[in-house]
């Protein structure tokens, strides 16, 4: 009995290293929700998933995910910022939904991005990479902007929808090589890339977890990863910056945001808790296998990044024309 009772204090003492290391002594007494505003199965929920699970083991509790598509990632991150404020209900929030949305001329906005939401903390980056159809494609970058350049209206790209990330991103290659063109928007990657693999337009930018297998199967070429940095599960291919275009960054990211009512304590107990998740070595690895980069953020710099995000795609948004999410 006696061995049994220090077993099942021992299976128990993370959880409680875990509440007790909350910020303002808070410790969720109820299993928590994260709503990932995308469908199952895209990179959201990917990372959306793996987050949770470490978040949960920080917290001693349970954190389910709940997927709430629609509009961009506006109706999942809208559900967020009008829950309850208890720290129960935590948001994985997007681009689309905080830095695209609200410079969309016919977008209503159903929140305050500033005033409704309070924004914890950056929690991962998603690498993008320009890809063509590897059997028609360009052999490479220049090849891609000679053709554009030399051939007016001959290069086109498809994306994930209007105002997408995928949609600004292939614009901004657009802008920055100086070529026109023409833009085809599908209802998600999966579709784009399925055309793509079809040859009925000419490149797309996107997650690598989403390409990459196309890329390892020799049917699509990737050109160009979309970051900083190369990318390590794609370490042959170049960066943009490296081939003369460093303006061309189109980074995916997610980040974790709770309702703007929530108490302070509460969170600065869950930033706490989900940076210390975004550390710890089971999810790096298994971020990194996915393709992503973690990044955990205190909160001042954190908005910093979403102004800076909100600066960059601004004017783009206006000048593509995309109109509503």
């Amino acid at each position: 009995m006696k061995r049994r009772t220090l077993l099942a204090a021992g299976l128990a003492l993370p959880a409680l290293r875990a509440r007790a290391a909350a910020a303002g002594g808070w410790a969720p007494g109820h299993p928590l929700k994260l709503v990932v505003p995308f469908a199952a199965g895209g990179p959201a929920d990917i990372f959306g998933r793996i987050f949770a699970e470490a978040l949960g083991q920080e917290l001693g509790q349970p954190v389910v995910v709940e997927n709430r598509g629609g509009a961009g990632g506006l109706v999942g991150t809208d559900a967020v910022a009008k829950s309850n404020p208890d720290g129960l209900t935590i948001g994985f929030t997007g681009p689309g939904a905080l830095s695209i949305a609200p410079f969309m001329p016919q977008q209503q906005m159903p929140f305050d991005i500033y005033k409704d939401l309070a924004h914890l903390t950056l929690a991962v980056r998603v690498p993008e990479v320009l890809v063509v159809n590897a059997r028609s494609g360009p052999a490479d970058l220049p090849a891609l902007v000679k053709l554009a350049q030399g051939k007016p209206g001959s290069v086109s790209y498809g994306s994930a929808g209007a105002g997408s990330i995928t949609h600004l991103a292939g614009a901004l290659l657009a802008s920055e090589a100086k070529f026109d063109a023409l833009h085809i928007p599908y209802r998600g990657v999966a579709p784009a890339t399925t055309d793509l693999l079809a040859n009925r337009f000419t490149y797309l930018i996107a997650d690598v977890p989403v390409l990459r297998p196309h890329i390892e199967a020799g049917v699509l070429r990737p050109l160009a990863v979309t970051t900083a940095q190369r990318v390590p599960s794609l370490p042959e291919v170049p960066t943009t910056a490296e081939l003369g275009l460093p303006r061309v960054i189109s980074d995916n990211w997610y980040g974790c945001a709770v309702p703007a009512a929530t108490p302070a304590n509460i969170r600065e107990g869950l930033r706490e808790a989900a940076t210390r998740a975004l550390n710890s070595e089971a999810l790096v690895s298994e971020f990194r296998r996915q393709g992503g980069t973690p990044s955990a953020m205190e909160p001042e710099p954190y908005l910093d990044f979403l102004r800076a995000e909100a600066e960059k795609w601004g004017p783009l948004v206006r000048q593509s024309g995309a109109e509503t999410l």
